[in-house]
């Protein structure tokens, strides 16, 4: 009878190391610095209109989601928007993402580092204004591209978390977005640095 008990008790110990240990979710900003191939457009006759890159500032905000099990493992989700405004037109390319999200943690006194991955769909879309654009409802021929695709996305990020109390979380993360299916010349990438707040509980 001792030896069940004993052999109970330690099994439960091990499975314990993987519960259910609390939860976390929040919101975060993000900038860094992300570029295209180039990208050569085209007028309607064939003959190339103008050849260029976009690049810069992207600035989006988006969220996570986590459920927290033992003291390393934890999964959830996130999804996020990033837009970046170019040129001296003011175009834009948008690139909208979410999936299934894990990490793993390692809490560290009011320090959590962590690194991890998120994998699932995304969607670009931009719009490339190549003439200047009056502001009237006058419709300009060949002056603007619009292109808009999904694509499987895979964010591999890596960042820390600071304790302001128990509840309270400073994220601070980078990443970078991956196209793993469609990725063509107007897909910008790069580093992106996020900071936000999570809630834990």
């Amino acid at each position: 009878m001792f030896c069940t008990v004993t052999s109970y008790a330690q099994d439960s110990v091990k499975t314990s190391k993987m519960a259910f240990s609390g939860c976390s979710g929040g919101m975060m900003l993000h900038t860094g610095y992300v570029q295209s191939r180039d990208i050569t457009f085209y007028n309607t006759d064939g003959s190339v209109h103008e050849t260029l890159q976009m690049k810069g500032a992207p600035f989006g905000i988006g969220g996570a989601i986590r459920a927290h099990f033992g003291k390393h493992l934890r999964v959830g989700s996130e999804g996020y928007v990033s837009t970046l405004v170019y040129g001296k037109y003011k175009s834009y390319s948008s690139i909208g993402w979410g999936g299934l999200l894990v990490d793993c943690a390692w809490p560290l006194q009011r320090w959590t580092p962590f690194i991890g991955g998120t994998i699932g769909g995304g969607s670009v879309k931009n719009v490339t204004l190549l003439d200047e654009t009056p502001q009237d409802f006058v419709i300009e021929q060949q002056s603007t591209s619009y292109r808009k695709y999904a694509f499987m996305a895979l964010n591999p990020f890596v960042g820390v978390e600071y304790a302001l109390t128990a509840k309270i979380h400073f994220v601070f993360k980078m990443d970078y977005l991956l196209n793993l299916t469609d990725w063509q010349d107007d897909y910008v990438n790069g580093v992106r640095f996020f900071v936000g707040v999570m809630f834990c509980h």
